[in-house]
């Protein structure tokens, strides 16, 4: 079987593409943009902003006027006008609305912003991009040292959504992971975990018995799902075997994809799960694509996948283009991938092979290598708070609470804030979870408060002005978990928000209000 995964490597190595290494960045975006534009301009969409023009703009020898007259005729949107405007249409069976032929899946978001589920559309042509973005995710191992060849030769165990979709007539609905897992392709199925049965269950519990029953059966190498889900499932297994850590169980395992959150948080709880160090490999896969992966080992940046379905646009994530609520202005001052800066935080806007046009996907990034389209994700939109001015995003919320947990010797399991009057002024209340002894909620406040400072010039300014006080409330991690469950959000990629706001901030106290926690 050596021999096997070495011929296997060796293969990956021959077949690796090329074309993003040696393209330059906006070369390979006008060409998925042509591709995109063809193939939406007879739809209702297409024809409504004139893309038969657009592609008549292609042809100039002014690089620039294809996009110069796409930001000039299609105006940006945010997921409601989409849906009120056109993607309604697609869920009543209507064909060749914003992308050719009838959409046959809709993937739920969860919406960490909003009250209710979105419903994404998925086309063929998505899902197919996304498999093809999976495979070079793992070509991309090749470039990694010292991984054994036996990593190419046991299971990946996939943690996701349910793959029995709700049918609909029109269309079928669920997690985009559920969508694609329920399309994965032959040749990947013997290696695939937990397999077709356990995969349909739409129960959380039952599903988490079913893969910790069968886990012994399994030689894992590459697991991939959202960090608190994953942990859960790990901390199962280990209690039911009475094992010291994974690794006695499945000793193979090499390689943890991660991604939906910043994972730094949970890492340092993660690795006492294992009995000695792996790989780890962050994924950029949203309900709208498959927008970027780690292309390199050991690094903290993701690349975009630049020829596959997608072209972005970046919006410089100011108080220009965005007000205190994240909303997003009438028309904001929107660049290509060429004319961006490194260490400047971007909103991203995307069109897509599923019939997203200028979406506002909700996320921020930041480049750290323009010349390799390298990214950071800094946070959403709307999941940062702006009070009074002091612009703090999850970015520096996770890197003040991993720097004070570390500092402090606590996990960091989840945690979430608050926007609040202070009388006339403003205040921030924290909830932290950790399922550590004694964390003393004091010392927590002073450090954290003292690291934000230190992080954000805004936030230190306004500490000294608008911004009255912070309140730490340290919670056993079960409370977050509950509240999930509660509320209909468990597992796969359900992720808990860093930041609630409206509805889920008022569902939140309601429930801490019931269990009796101030």
């Amino acid at each position: 079987m050596t021999l096997l995964g070495n011929l296997i490597k060796q293969g990956i190595r021959i077949r690796e593409s090329l074309d993003q290494d040696f393209t330059p960045p906006f070369e390979l975006q006008k060409t998925e943009f042509r591709k995109l534009i063809i193939s939406a301009r007879n739809t209702q969409f297409g024809k409504a902003y004139s893309f038969s023009g657009i592609l008549h703009s292609l042809k100039k020898h002014d690089n620039n006027s294809f996009y110069q007259d796409f930001k000039s005729q299609v105006p940006v949107h945010d997921y409601n006008k989409m849906y009120e405007n056109w993607w309604h249409k697609c869920l009543e069976g209507e064909k060749d609305v914003t992308w050719h032929g009838a959409i046959k899946y809709f993937a739920l978001s969860s919406g960490t912003s909003g009250a209710s589920s979105k419903h994404i559309p998925v086309s063929l042509e998505m899902v197919k991009a996304i498999q093809k973005t999976s495979v070079r995710q793992i070509l991309s191992l090749s470039r990694y040292e010292g991984l054994p060849s036996s990593v190419f030769e046991g299971g990946t165990l996939m943690v996701g959504g349910s793959t029995d979709l709700q049918d609909n007539g029109n269309y079928a609905e669920g997690d985009l992971s559920g969508i694609t897992t329920s399309r994965i392709p032959f040749w990947f199925q013997r290696f695939y975990k937990p397999g077709k049965a356990i995969s349909r269950k739409k129960d959380w519990e039952d599903k988490l018995e079913q893969m910790t029953l069968k886990a012994k059966d399994w030689n894992i190498t590459i697991i991939a799902g959202v960090p608190a889900w994953i942990t859960i499932l790990i901390e199962k297994i280990i209690k039911h075997y009475n094992l010291n850590n994974i690794h006695e169980i499945w000793p193979n395992f090499e390689i943890y994809v991660h991604g939906g959150v910043a994972f730094e948080p949970y890492k340092k709880g993660f690795q006492k799960l294992l009995g000695r160090d792996i790989n780890y490999i962050e994924t950029y896969l949203a309900s709208e694509g498959f927008i970027a992966f780690q292309a390199n080992q050991g690094v903290d940046s993701m690349r975009l996948v630049l020829n596959n379905g997608i072209f972005y646009e970046f919006i410089p994530f100011t108080d220009k283009n965005f007000d205190d609520e994240g909303n997003m202005v009438e028309d904001p001052k929107t660049l290509m991938i060429d004319e961006v800066e490194e260490n400047v935080e971007y909103a991203l806007l995307i069109s897509t092979c599923s019939g997203a046009w200028r979406y506002l996907i909700g996320d921020t990034i930041r480049f750290v290598s323009k010349a390799d389209s390298e990214i950071v994700i800094t946070g959403r939109t709307k999941h940062f708070l702006s009070l009074c001015g002091e612009h703090l995003s999850v970015d520096n919320m996770n890197h003040a609470l991993l720097d004070v947990s570390t500092e402090m010797g606590f996990d960091l399991k989840e945690f979430t804030v608050l926007g609040v009057k202070h009388g006339s002024l403003f205040g921030h209340d924290w909830y932290v979870g950790t399922d550590s002894a004694s964390v003393d909620e004091t010392i927590l406040r002073e450090k954290l408060d003292n690291r934000l400072k230190e992080l954000n010039d805004d936030y230190r300014v306004e500490r000294i002005a608008a911004l009255k006080d912070i309140t730490v409330k340290v919670l056993p991690n079960n409370v977050f978990i509950e509240f999930m469950e509660q509320n209909g959000k468990v597992g796969g990629q359900n992720k808990f928000p860093r930041v609630l706001k409206g509805d889920k901030q008022k569902a939140w106290l309601d429930y801490l209000a019931e269990k009796s926690i101030k």
